[in-house]
C-alpha cells in the first residue's frame, strides 16, 4: 500500500493549483492559431512584462527550488555573484542578438545562421540544440519528479525508481496537455501564474522557518557570520569567492569573481541568446525593443528571486544546526539535497505542504512546457520544412502539435534514464549538487552554439563547414573534460593517490577539476577559433 505524505487539505490545495493551470491554459489559448507563427511565437503580440516573468519562471526549474537552498545551506551566498555575468550577458543579447533576430524575421534563432552560413548550418545548429535540450530538460524533469514522487508516495518510498518513473509520467502528461492546446502563448501565461505560485511558496517558507527561530535578527546574523563558532571560519554571508588561493588561480570553483564575470557571461549568452527554449519568448514581442527589454527585465527579476531561495537555505541551516537559537531540537538530514524537502514534509502546517508542492510542481512543469514547445518549433522550422518544403501552413501547424507530444515523450524518456543513471554512476553526486548538474549539462551544446553565433554576428568570417565543425569541436571539448569519460579510460583513483603522495597535480586532474563554467569557456574559445578561421561573407546584421 502507498503511504501518502499529504493530508486531504494539502491535496485540495494541490488539485486547485492544477485546476488553475489548466483553466489558465485553456483561457489564454482561446485565440485561434492559424499558422506556425501564431502557435510558436504567439503572433508576436505578447507583452514584454509577461515575457520577462516567463523567462524567470523557465530559468527557475525544480533544480532551483531544491538546489539553491542547498547551496546556501552547505555554503554561502556566493551564487548571487553569478548574476553579474548574467546581467552582462543580457545587455549583450539585448544590443546584438535580439535586433538581429527581429531584423531577419526568423521563427527560430537558428534560421539566422541559415541566412549567414547556409541551410546546412542552421539544421546542424538546430540539431545541436535539440540534443542538448534533451539532456538538460530531461535532467530537470527528473529533478522535478523527486518532490512530486515524495508528495505522492512519502519520504520513505518516494525515491524508489518505480515511484520516480510514475511521477515523471504524471508531470509529462500534464505539461504536454496544456502546451499542446495553446502553443507558446499558453506557456507564457501559465508561466506567469506558476511564477506567482513559486515565489509565494518561497515567501511562505521563509515566514514559517523564521517562526521557529527563537532569537533576535542580530544574533541570527552573528551565527551566520561565524557558523563554526570559530573566528577563522568562513562566513555564510560571503558574496564573493577570492580568485587566488595559496596554490595560484582557483579554477575549480564556479563562483569566483572571474568565473562569474567571464564564465557566467558566456553561460548567459548561451542560455538567453542561443538556446531557443528561452529566446523563443523574446521573439513573441511586437518588436526588437520590447524583446530586448524583456530579457533585461527577466534577468533583473531573476536575481531577487534567487536571493529568496538562498535565504531559505540560510534559515534552514540555523534551524537544523543551531538548536540553541530555535524552539525545536531537530536532526539535520544526512543528504543536504533533501533538506528543504524534508522540512516541508516534517514541519510545514497542513495546507501549506500542498502550497509548497504546488510550487515544486510549478518549477518542474515550467522546465517541461517551454522545452517541448521550443523543440517542436526548432524541428518544424529548421529540419522538417527542409524535408517537406511545399506544404501549407496548416500542415506545418499540425506537425508542430505532433512535435509537442513527441518531444514531450522524448524528454520523459531521458528523465527516466536519469533515474537509473544516478543510481549507477552517481551523476548527481553530493559534491556537484543538483543545481550545478542542471546548469552544466547544456554546456555540451552551448560551447559550439555560442561560438557560431558570435562568429555570425560579430565577424565577416566563417563558412558552412566551419560552423558545423565548430559545433562538433565544442561538444567534443566539453565531453573530453568529463571525469566520467576518463574513469573508463584510465585508473583515476590511482592517479589521484599518486598526486596526493607527490604533492603535484598532473595536467589531466587539473582539467577534470575545472569548474564547469571554465570548461565552457575553454571549449567555446576552441570552437570560435574553428568557426572564424576561414574567411566568409558579411554578417546579415
Amino acid at each position: 500500500m502507498l503511504t501518502l505524505a499529504m493530508t486531504a487539505i494539502d491535496w485540495t490545495v494541490l488539485i486547485a493549483y492544477f485546476a488553475l493551470i489548466v483553466a489558465s491554459g485553456i483561457w489564454f489559448a482561446r485565440r485561434s492559431n492559424k499558422n506556425t507563427e501564431d502557435y510558436f511565437l504567439g503572433g508576436r503580440s505578447m507583452p514584454a512584462w509577461a515575457v520577462a516573468i516567463s523567462i524567470v519562471a523557465t530559468s527557475m526549474s525544480a533544480a532551483s527550488f531544491i538546489g539553491v537552498p542547498e547551496l546556501s545551506y552547505k555554503g554561502d551566498l556566493t551564487y548571487l555573484a553569478t548574476n553579474i555575468g548574467l546581467i552582462l550577458a543580457s545587455i549583450i543579447i539585448a544590443v546584438v542578438f535580439i535586433p538581429a533576430f527581429y531584423k531577419a524575421r526568423v521563427q527560430t534563432v537558428y534560421a539566422l545562421l541559415g541566412d549567414r552560413f547556409g541551410p546546412n548550418a542552421a539544421t546542424a545548429s538546430s540539431i545541436a540544440f535539440l540534443v542538448g535540450r534533451i539532456m538538460a530538460s530531461g535532467a530537470r524533469i527528473y529533478i522535478g519528479a523527486i518532490p512530486a514522487s515524495v508528495a505522492l508516495f512519502g519520504l520513505e518510498h518516494g525515491l524508489e525508481p518505480s515511484r520516480l518513473l510514475i511521477s515523471i509520467g504524471i508531470l509529462s502528461v500534464i505539461g504536454i496537455s496544456y502546451t499542446l492546446v495553446g502553443g507558446v502563448a499558453s506557456v507564457i501565461w501559465t508561466d506567469v501564474v506558476q511564477m506567482v505560485v513559486l515565489v509565494g511558496a518561497c515567501l511562505v517558507a521563509i515566514v514559517i522557518i523564521g517562526s521557529h527561530i527563537d532569537t533576535s535578527f542580530a544574533e541570527v546574523i552573528a551565527a551566520l557570520q561565524n557558523p563554526a563558532q570559530d573566528a577563522s571560519a568562513a562566513s555564510k554571508l560571503n558574496l564573493v569567492v577570492p580568485a587566488l588561493t595559496a596554490d595560484g588561480i582557483d579554477l575549480a570553483s564556479q563562483f569566483t569573481l572571474p568565473a562569474c564575470i567571464i564564465g557566467f557571461t558566456l553561460l548567459g549568452i548561451g542560455s538567453y541568446g542561443t538556446d531557443h527554449d528561452l529566446v523563443q519568448r523574446m521573439l513573441t514581442c511586437g518588436d526588437a525593443k520590447r524583446g530586448s527589454w524583456s530579457v533585461i527585465a527577466g534577468i533583473l527579476l531573476y536575481a531577487p528571486s534567487i536571493a529568496l531561495f538562498l535565504v531559505v537555505g540560510l534559515l534552514l541551516w540555523i534551524f537544523y544546526n543551531r538548536p540553541d537559537l530555535t524552539d525545536l531540537v531537530t536532526v539535520a538530514p544526512l543528504d543536504s539535497r533533501r533538506v528543504f524537502l524534508t522540512f516541508i514534509m516534517d514541519f510545514m502546517p497542513t495546507g501549506v505542504v500542498g502550497l509548497m508542492m504546488a510550487g515544486l510542481f510549478a518549477a518542474g512543469l515550467s522546465s517541461l512546457n517551454s522545452a517541448i514547445n521550443a523543440m517542436s518549433a526548432s524541428f518544424v522550422n529548421d529540419v522538417y520544412r527542409r524535408i517537406k518544403p511545399d506544404r501549407n501552413e496548416a500542415h506545418y501547424l499540425w506537425v508542430g502539435r505532433v512535435g509537442v507530444v513527441g518531444w514531450g515523450i522524448v524528454l520523459a524518456s531521458f528523465a527516466c534514464f536519469c533515474v537509473f543513471w544516478q543510481r549507477q554512476d552517481g551523476a548527481f553526486n553530493e559534491s556537484s549538487g543538483l543545481l550545478t548538474f542542471a546548469l552544466s549539462v547544456m554546456t555540451f551544446a552551448y560551447a559550439g552554439l555560442i561560438a557560431v553565433f558570435l562568429t555570425a554576428l560579430l565577424t565577416r568570417r566563417g563558412t558552412t563547414a566551419s560552423a558545423i565543425a565548430s559545433l562538433i569541436i565544442g561538444f567534443v571539448c566539453v565531453f573530453m573534460m568529463q571525469p566520467l569519460l576518463w574513469e573508463q579510460l584510465v585508473d583515476l583513483e590511482s592517479i589521484k593517490q599518486t598526486a596526493t603522495e607527490s604533492g603535484e597535480e598532473p595536467f589531466l586532474l587539473v582539467v577534470l577539476n575545472l569548474a564547469f563554467v571554465w570548461k565552457l569557456t575553454f571549449a567555446t574559445i576552441a570552437a570560435f577559433v574553428v568557426a572564424a578561421f576561414p574567411r566568409g561573407s558579411r554578417p546579415t546584421n
